[in-house]
């Protein structure tokens, strides 16, 4: 049927307006009967009533909405993670929006101005990069906010990561103990947190083996394919002899693997290479040079995420405040 209202669902179940939006409430448990919800739900069914949502929410001042923003889309770990924020809002009768700042704060910026306009409830945001005036804006008008993976200097924000400089130092000590000596640390920069703690913990486990780094042993480039590539092709053409080599995520590690297939194509002699990398993806077992990978429970940093972006929009909604968080996931060290 076309066209039917609240006040038709409230005739057909012969109860009032008010009791039809109670029952239809997400948090209607105590505020009606069980009898009197399941009249209602059987009217709703019959009429093929649809709520009008956006009347609600201007109502309720609440979408029961929660936006993530997610530097890239391609990127499997930032997909898994937003899996888990949706296992937990779907759990609670939330829907999740996704967006993607193509890794540039300023587009951040403007994603997060438009979500906000559409009333989303609360956001979980990947920071494309340490800019944060922008977030730490709308944090002082009290939004909801949670920080994934990364963190943005300045902000006193909840924040979900990795133990990233602890998988770092595991990960390179588990080519310490191959009797490496020469380990190259290949991607990152000093801009990105995770990046910069994931070279704190290489940088750790060097100085713990009495090992003393060379600069050409650090190659900080990018996060992405096109870094990966250009620096496994600066590496192969440099007269130093390769070892060992630790990439700072699996894009990075990608674009290395692929100049180093290239290169035996080329007719080229390889170098025994051996890479160790973070982020263990579905694609690593084919990628012939990983030896170890230190592998981020992607599920489990986005079910935390939601987990406590729901706890701060119902702090909002009681109007009470609390300091903020920051959750560590461990990482597991995988050998292929």
């Amino acid at each position: 049927m076309k066209g039917q209202t609240i006040r038709d669902v409230a005739a057909a179940a012969g109860v009032s307006t008010a009791t039809v939006s109670r029952a239809l409430a997400p948090d209607s448990t105590g505020r009606v009967s069980e009898k009197t919800r399941l009249r209602v739900s059987l009217a709703v069914k019959k009429l093929g009533y649809r709520p009008n949502q956006m009347a609600r929410s201007l109502k309720t001042r609440s979408t029961r909405t929660v936006a993530i923003i997610a530097p890239e889309l391609s990127n499997d770990f930032f997909m898994d993670l937003a899996e888990g924020v949706e296992r937990v809002l779907d759990a609670q009768g939330y829907t999740m929006l996704i967006s993607s700042s193509a890794n540039s704060v300023e587009e951040e910026r403007k994603r997060i101005s438009v979500l906000t306009d559409r009333m989303v409830d609360g956001m979980v945001v990947i920071p494309a990069g340490a800019q944060g005036k922008h977030l730490k804006a709308i944090a002082r008008r009290g939004f909801p906010l949670v920080l994934v993976d990364r963190l943005v200097e300045g902000i006193d924000l909840d924040a979900v990561l990795s133990d990233n400089e602890g998988g770092a130092f595991d990960l390179t000590g588990r080519l310490l103990s191959d009797g490496f000596k020469r380990i190259v640390f290949v991607g990152g920069n000093n801009v990105i947190s995770n990046a910069r703690e994931r070279f704190s913990g290489f940088s750790r486990a060097l100085r713990q083996a009495g090992i003393r780094t060379e600069p050409e042993w650090i190659r900080l480039a990018g996060m992405g394919v096109e870094d990966g590539y250009q620096g496994m092709d600066t590496m192969l053409k440099s007269p130093q002899t390769l070892e060992a080599l630790v990439a700072v995520n699996s894009l990075v590690h990608l674009g290395m693997e692929r100049r180093l297939l290239e290169w035996t194509r080329e007719g080229r002699k390889l170098p025994p290479v051996v890479i160790a990398a973070f982020d263990e993806t579905r694609y690593t077992p084919f990628l012939p040079a990983c030896r170890y990978t230190a592998a981020q429970d992607a599920v489990s940093i986005g079910e935390k995420a939601g987990q406590r972006i729901l706890e701060r929009i119902s702090l909002k909604k009681q109007n009470r405040k609390t300091g903020s968080r920051i959750i560590r996931i461990p990482i597991t060290i995988i050998r292929h």
